[in-house]
């Protein structure tokens, strides 16, 4: 099977990007071909699989999936890469949309030099808490933005095992469900670093969710103050998020082409 596709990056999110808007069904599994394309060396690579579908109620829908094959309900970084497609593609011409994901509709803009900004929706915290996981106690604050997180403050992010304690995290039964844990540190007086391990992706260069999970723990805990932006700095490059006193939020930073290219795909 041949499939074309778009390689597209955010602050180092890099995801596999297939246009379905002209398909009435998907003549693939999409997991599978996550799967598939995923892999660093032996494949495309990539942090997963989006498709950009066509949707009666928006101007576009997301579908986004992790590269072990499972679908995610929310990528921010997609979700602003997503935009810039169909913008550029001429999917959709204006420069104000509305993009439909897993975890609802969600707003877009492109502004004239080409950033791209996108409305995460509400964080919905969960509660604060102390989390014994491999040895150590963590001062974890868990919400959703979308899709569900731990956002880790008191550790040098630079200096966590990601690899050893992501898994952990991630799997950990105090949260309930599979979470993506973002290990914070405030630099600065409108400025965070952070690295981040995703469920069912591993550590990732950015993250455009948690980015946001960890600017919205931040007011909440009183590092920030509401309404201000603030820059993120990732191993993969800067986000900035604004998380308003009601604590919505709006993400912004770059997205990027990489190459178009085609993949010759046996899902047998």
């Amino acid at each position: 099977m041949r499939i074309e596709f778009t390689k597209m990056t955010a602050a180092g999110n890099d995801y596999v990007y297939v246009d379905c808007t002209r398909r009435e069904s998907l003549p693939f599994d999409p997991g599978k071909l996550a799967r598939a394309v995923s892999p660093r060396r032996t494949s495309v690579g990539a942090d997963g699989l989006v498709l950009i579908c066509a949707d009666g109620a928006s101007d576009a829908r997301m579908r986004m999936f992790n590269a072990d094959g499972s679908e995610g309900l929310m990528c921010g970084n997609a979700l602003r890469c997503v935009t810039r497609y169909v913008f550029d593609r001429g999917i959709c011409v204006k420069r104000n949309m509305e993009i439909a994901t897993a975890s609802g509709v969600r707003r877009t803009s492109v502004s004239p030099d080409g950033e791209i900004t996108a409305e995460m929706g509400k964080a919905v915290f969960r509660r604060d808490l102390r989390a014994a996981i491999r040895g150590r106690v963590w001062e974890v604050t868990a919400l959703s933005v979308g899709n569900p997180h731990a956002v880790v403050f008191g550790a040098e992010p630079a200096l966590v095992d990601l690899g050893a304690i992501g898994p952990a995290f991630e799997n950990a039964p105090v949260f309930g469900e599979r979470v993506n844990a973002e290990f914070v540190k405030k630099t600065g007086a409108d400025s965070l670093e952070m690295r981040v391990w995703e469920r069912g992706s591993g550590e990732t260069l950015s993250c455009g969710t948690g980015a946001c999970a960890a600017a919205a723990a931040s007011v909440r805990r009183g590092l920030f103050p509401a309404g201000s932006e603030i820059g993120i700095r990732l191993p993969g490059g800067e986000l900035r998020v604004r998380c308003t006193p009601e604590y919505d939020l709006f993400l912004s930073g770059p997205a990027d082409y990489v190459y178009d290219g085609v993949f010759y795909y046996d899902q047998d």
